[in-house]
Order: C-alpha cells, then structure tokens, then sequence
C-alpha cells in the first residue's frame, strides 16, 4: 500500500534540513509500507542515478535495514568492505557510487516508520557533526509524524462509526469534545504551518459551529484552548499541562474569555463559546 502522501512529504523535508545542516552531497530515505516489511526508498537528492529509486531494503538487509532491525542509528565508512552489513544491495550502492553511508531509523511509538540516509562518495569518516544532524532530523520527522498519527487518531474517535442511537448521542458528544479539546491542545507542539493550519481546519470542522462573524465574540487561540480543555472537563492546573505553560498562564486566558463572552463563571464561558460556534 502507497504511503501517505503528507508522511512522505515529512520525510522529504527531514533529508532537506540533513543535506543542508551536513552539506553531504547525497541523502535519500523513505517509509515503512504499510502492511509489509520493508523501507521504500522514494525520496532521493543530489544523486546521479535511478540505482536507488523504489529499492525494497527489509529489516536486516544491508546498513538501512540493519538501522531498521536494530532501532538505532547505524554507519559504514565503506560501505562495499564493510562486515558487519550484508550486501544484498551493494549494486545499486556502487552505481551511485556511495562510499561512506550512514542510515538513522525514523521510530515513532517503538515502531519504526522510515529510513533516513546521508553519504559521501568517499570512503572517509562522516563525523560527529554528520552524525548527530542525522540523529536530529530523524528526530524532528518523528515527531511530525507522531503528531499527524495523534490527530488522525482524534479526529477517528470524534467521528461516530454509524447511526447515533438515543441515549448514546451524549456520549457521542462528549467524545466528540474531548477530540476537539486533545486536538487544541496539540496545536502548540506543531512548527510546521501547513499541518497547523491542517488541524486548525479539522478543530473548525468538530466545532461545526457559526464562529466569529455570527456570534459577535472574537476569541484569541489560546483563549479556544483554554476553553476546549475546560469543556472537557480540565481542571486549570490539568490544562496547563497539557497545553505546555503555567496555570497562573491558564488563568489568564480564561479569565480574558469569561469577559469577552460575558460570562461569570467557567460553565457560562464555555455555553457562550458553544453558542457562539467557537466549541463543539
């Protein structure tokens, strides 16, 4: 099965940051398929020929199926003397003419996700520098990869598998709720603008509400979390957590909110946010 096409687009951004913060001249990856076990390697750049495109590395196989195997960042400074990788795939290696290679796992949730690789047509050491910009950059397409795994999940659980049944529909709601409360509270921990504005978009579609230009009240977003967190049942201190800053913060853009809705307590704020279309 194809991988997602905005998990490839992660994977693509991870090997610019590693090319640019490296300068190595060739880097190349790609994502575990879904349902089988291998790395697809589709994302390739500064190489000279098609030797590595759509190859199929599996756990084990060669330096990146090595890293696959064993979770963990792995590196040759040969890659066609190494001994300890097989060379299943030494072939399409040499028609790059890729010397010294290193391979990092993309591992997010204890599974791994995706390759990253960076190489020289030397056989020369890559460095610590090398090394660790590899490291960072897996790094950062986990996370982006996590966070997109955790709004999928969210918005899954907010949308009924079928006919609301009475008495089932407060459930249903509260549900509902809490995926548009979890979801805000992610937005803060996402850099990248179009996956912000991507969950942005699916928190409009769960409030499903008139929003600002019907209900009169314009509410900062932090104000919007707040109250997300609130109506699901937050206490000030749980919000804080959740959303990365102090309660004394949270109690400030509640505070802000109960204002502008003219509300006197939490529960008024988050029935006049309701009405108003800002919450589900």
């Amino acid at each position: 099965m194809a991988a997602d096409a905005a998990d490839v687009v992660e994977i693509r951004s991870a090997l610019g940051r590693l090319r640019r913060a490296t300068g190595l001249p060739v880097v190349f990856g790609g994502l575990m398929e879904s349902g089988r076990r291998q790395v697809r390697i589709s994302e390739l750049s500064g190489t000279a020929t098609a030797a590595l495109s759509s190859l199929a590395v599996t756990p084990g196989s060669g330096l990146g199926g090595k890293a696959v195997a064993l979770a963990r960042p792995c590196a040759v400074t040969d890659y066609s003397a190494a001994r300890h990788i097989s060379h299943e795939y030494d072939v399409p290696v040499a028609a790059e003419g890729l010397r010294s290679v290193v391979a990092v796992p993309v591992v997010v949730r204890r599974r791994v996700r995706g390759v990253l690789y960076g190489a020289l047509r030397a056989p020369q050491p890559l460095g610590d520098r090398a090394l660790s910009a590899a490291v960072e950059a897996a790094r950062d397409a986990e996370q982006a990869l996590l966070l997109r795994e955790e709004a999928r999940e969210l918005v899954a659980a907010a949308r009924p598998a079928g006919p609301v049944r009475e008495g089932a529909a407060g459930v249903a709601w509260e549900q509902l709720r809490e995926a548009h409360a979890a979801l805000r509270a992610l937005l803060p921990r996402v850099a990248d603008a179009s996956l912000r504005a991507e969950l942005l978009g699916v928190c409009g579609m769960l409030a499903a509400g008139p929003g600002p230009a019907a209900g009169g009240v314009r509410l900062a977003p932090r104000e919007v979390d707040v109250l997300a967190c609130v109506a699901a049942g937050a206490t000030n201190a749980v919000a804080a957590e959740r959303l990365g800053v102090r309660a004394e913060t949270v109690k400030a853009y509640l505070r802000s909110a109960m204002r502008k809705l003219g509300a006197r307590t939490r529960g008024e704020a988050v029935v006049a946010a309701r009405r108003a279309g800002w919450l589900p």
